[in-house]
């Protein structure tokens, strides 16, 4: 098992080694401006520049009086991450405790469906983007603004995916609890919502995968850190290394998310999974 997890990886990696060895050629051949395109190798030495502290530790001590430890992690890069993540979470889990509730009453009432659905589905089409002149003018500058974005974000993902658990639910099992007697609390509680729950974690997934993308864009525009606003900074000066150190940085913590996420749903999901097999 574990032999194959590594094989896979390994297979993973061939394209995007094979991508950076064609980018290095082509920049070290001179076919484009090194201003617009940047060599691999400058992107890593401004990568690891990003994510090196920007003073020494005796003047880093003097101004900010902390230990090594926070030294190590004072760089721009980690600060930025843990903004950008920070940020992620919070707007995830508001935008998530609103549609999950919401999306069990929608799914499990006709009479909550008929009154909710045609608002919702004239909100879903407007991206998050669209919010950001009224978010700023409701919110101001600063994280209340990006909050409200994410969440929103990841609210119709989990919305839309939970409603379709809900009302998808195979029609034997609930013939089945009405047969041995379950009442509708208890249908609910011990056949619906298990059932549903593949479909609640897929929402959830694709949810903060919305997140992410909307932190960046907020940060480019309301926030004063945070990855998008350091991309945005570099374009302002035409680092051009700079900006697509920081978009491989978003693609490995999106990635690391994804996984993440990955890995918690097969864990919750291996009562399911030995259903099937």
């Amino acid at each position: 098992m574990v032999k194959r997890r590594w094989q896979d990886i390994a297979i993973g990696l061939v394209v995007p080694v094979v991508a950076i060895a064609i980018w290095q050629w082509v920049a070290s051949m001179g076919w484009v401006n090194g201003n617009v395109l940047p060599s691999p190798l400058q992107v890593w030495h401004k990568w690891i520049a990003y994510l090196l502290p920007l003073q020494d530790y005796p003047a880093w001590h003097e101004a900010n009086g902390g230990g090594r430890l926070a030294w190590m992690v004072s760089g721009e890069l980690i600060t930025d991450a843990i903004g950008s993540m920070y940020r992620v979470i919070v707007g995830f889990l508001v935008g998530a405790a609103l549609a999950l509730p919401i999306g069990l009453a929608m799914g499990a009432s006709r009479i909550a469906y008929a009154w909710l659905n045609p608002l919702f589905q004239l909100l879903r089409p407007i991206p998050p983007i669209a919010y950001i002149p009224m978010s700023m003018l409701w919110f101001g500058l600063g994280n209340p603004p990006a909050f409200f974005l994410i969440a929103l974000g990841a609210f119709f993902p989990v919305l839309m995916n939970t409603i379709a658990g809900v009302r998808q639910v195979d029609g034997i099992y609930l013939r089945a609890a009405r047969n041995l007697g379950a009442s509708g609390p208890t249908m609910f509680l011990r056949v619906i919502l298990p059932a549903a729950v593949p479909y609640i974690l897929t929402g959830m997934r694709i949810g903060i995968g919305t997140a992410f993308i909307v932190v960046i864009v907020a940060e480019m525009i309301a926030v004063n850190n945070g990855l998008g606003f350091r991309i945005s900074e570099a374009r302002e000066y035409f680092w051009s290394d700079k900006i697509i150190a920081g978009m491989i940085t978003i693609g490995l913590l999106g990635l690391a998310i994804d996984a993440g996420m990955n890995k918690l749903n097969n864990y919750l999901l291996r009562w399911h999974r030995g259903l099937e097999h």
